[in-house]
Protein backbone atom coordinates (compact mmCIF):
# COMPACT_ATOMS: atom_id res chain seq x y z
CA UNK A 1 0.00 0.00 0.00
CA UNK A 2 1.29 3.59 -0.97
CA UNK A 3 -0.90 6.66 0.71
CA UNK A 4 0.03 10.30 0.18
CA UNK A 5 -1.11 13.32 1.59
CA UNK A 6 -0.61 16.67 2.77
CA UNK A 7 -1.44 17.61 6.91
CA UNK A 8 -1.41 21.04 7.62
CA UNK A 9 -0.40 21.85 10.91
CA UNK A 10 -1.90 24.84 13.73
CA UNK A 11 0.00 27.78 13.04
CA UNK A 12 2.57 27.88 16.59
CA UNK A 13 4.40 30.43 18.03
CA UNK A 14 8.71 30.58 17.92
CA UNK A 15 9.70 27.76 19.67
CA UNK A 16 9.87 23.55 19.64
CA UNK A 17 6.32 21.94 19.62
CA UNK A 18 5.05 18.31 20.25
CA UNK A 19 2.87 17.11 16.57
CA UNK A 20 2.89 13.68 17.08
CA UNK A 21 -0.72 13.53 17.87
CA UNK A 22 -1.50 15.87 15.50
CA UNK A 23 0.15 13.75 12.66
CA UNK A 24 -1.17 10.65 13.84
CA UNK A 25 -4.55 11.90 13.49
CA UNK A 26 -4.21 13.64 10.28
CA UNK A 27 -3.34 9.92 8.98
CA UNK A 28 -6.15 7.69 9.62
CA UNK A 29 -4.56 5.32 7.32
CA UNK A 30 -1.88 4.41 9.57
CA UNK A 31 -4.16 1.93 11.27
CA UNK A 32 -4.53 -0.21 7.96
CA UNK A 33 -0.76 -0.16 7.89
CA UNK A 34 0.79 -3.59 10.03
CA UNK A 35 4.48 -3.25 8.72
CA UNK A 36 5.59 -0.06 7.35
CA UNK A 37 7.30 3.19 6.60
CA UNK A 38 6.43 7.14 7.12
CA UNK A 39 8.31 9.34 5.27
CA UNK A 40 7.28 13.21 6.36
CA UNK A 41 8.75 15.97 4.82
CA UNK A 42 8.37 19.52 5.69
CA UNK A 43 7.59 22.24 2.75
CA UNK A 44 10.00 25.10 4.52
CA UNK A 45 13.05 26.78 5.03
CA UNK A 46 12.33 28.37 8.07
CA UNK A 47 11.07 25.65 10.43
CA UNK A 48 12.45 21.56 11.28
CA UNK A 49 11.51 18.06 12.20
CA UNK A 50 13.10 16.27 14.80
CA UNK A 51 12.91 13.37 17.05
CA UNK A 52 12.99 13.50 20.70
CA UNK A 53 11.97 13.83 24.19
CA UNK A 54 7.60 13.67 24.59
CA UNK A 55 7.27 14.10 28.20
CA UNK A 56 9.09 16.84 29.71
CA UNK A 57 8.77 20.02 28.29
CA UNK A 58 11.39 21.40 29.56
CA UNK A 59 13.52 19.77 26.98
CA UNK A 60 11.54 21.76 24.14
CA UNK A 61 12.67 24.66 25.86
CA UNK A 62 16.31 23.89 26.31
CA UNK A 63 16.35 23.42 22.46
CA UNK A 64 14.77 27.15 22.25
CA UNK A 65 17.70 28.64 24.38
CA UNK A 66 20.71 25.90 22.94
CA UNK A 67 19.42 27.18 19.33
CA UNK A 68 18.91 30.62 19.48
CA UNK A 69 22.54 31.06 21.73
CA UNK A 70 24.25 28.97 18.86
CA UNK A 71 22.65 30.62 15.66
CA UNK A 72 21.80 34.35 16.76
CA UNK A 73 20.43 36.82 15.21
CA UNK A 74 21.44 40.63 13.82
CA UNK A 75 25.14 39.01 13.06
CA UNK A 76 26.84 42.17 11.22
CA UNK A 77 27.83 39.68 8.52
CA UNK A 78 24.66 37.88 7.49
CA UNK A 79 23.08 39.27 4.54
CA UNK A 80 19.92 37.58 3.90
CA UNK A 81 17.84 39.95 6.51
CA UNK A 82 14.93 40.63 3.90
CA UNK A 83 12.53 39.24 6.06
CA UNK A 84 14.00 40.62 9.65
CA UNK A 85 16.61 39.23 12.30
CA UNK A 86 15.23 35.91 12.50
CA UNK A 87 15.06 35.34 8.26
CA UNK A 88 18.51 33.80 7.80
CA UNK A 89 19.01 31.91 11.68
CA UNK A 90 15.87 30.46 10.91
CA UNK A 91 17.17 28.87 7.33
CA UNK A 92 20.35 28.16 9.71
CA UNK A 93 18.44 26.06 12.30
CA UNK A 94 16.46 24.33 9.21
CA UNK A 95 19.42 22.71 7.72
CA UNK A 96 20.90 21.74 10.97
CA UNK A 97 18.10 20.21 12.42
CA UNK A 98 16.95 18.74 9.01
CA UNK A 99 12.90 19.03 7.43
CA UNK A 100 12.32 15.21 7.22
CA UNK A 101 11.69 12.21 9.02
CA UNK A 102 11.40 8.59 8.43
CA UNK A 103 9.71 6.77 10.93
CA UNK A 104 8.76 2.86 11.80
CA UNK A 105 5.55 1.21 11.34
CA UNK A 106 4.02 -1.44 13.28
CA UNK A 107 0.66 -2.71 14.11
CA UNK A 108 -1.00 0.45 12.91
CA UNK A 109 0.81 3.21 14.72
CA UNK A 110 4.12 5.12 14.78
CA UNK A 111 7.10 2.68 16.50
CA UNK A 112 8.40 5.32 18.45
CA UNK A 113 10.33 4.92 21.49
CA UNK A 114 8.34 5.31 24.78
CA UNK A 115 9.52 9.02 25.21
CA UNK A 116 9.97 9.91 21.93
CA UNK A 117 7.81 12.41 20.07
CA UNK A 118 7.57 14.51 16.81
CA UNK A 119 9.12 17.95 17.37
CA UNK A 120 8.02 21.06 15.14
CA UNK A 121 10.56 23.45 15.44
CA UNK A 122 9.49 26.92 14.64
CA UNK A 123 12.22 29.34 13.65
CA UNK A 124 10.32 32.42 13.23
CA UNK A 125 8.54 35.26 14.93
CA UNK A 126 5.55 35.39 13.19
CA UNK A 127 5.41 32.36 10.98
CA UNK A 128 1.90 31.24 9.26
CA UNK A 129 0.73 27.74 8.96
CA UNK A 130 3.13 24.99 7.97
CA UNK A 131 2.39 22.13 5.65
CA UNK A 132 3.88 18.21 5.62
CA UNK A 133 3.63 16.00 3.09
CA UNK A 134 3.27 12.53 4.96
CA UNK A 135 4.01 9.20 2.54
CA UNK A 136 3.12 5.87 3.74
CA UNK A 137 4.46 2.70 2.99
CA UNK A 138 3.38 -0.75 3.89
CA UNK A 139 1.60 -3.36 4.22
Amino acid sequence: MWHQTTISLKVRPRGFHLVTDEIEQALPELRRVSTGLLHLLLQHTSASLTLNENADPTVRADFEAFFNRNVPENEPYYQHTYEGPDDLPAHFKSSILGVSLVLPIANGRLALGTWQGIYLGEHRNRAGRRTLIATLQGE
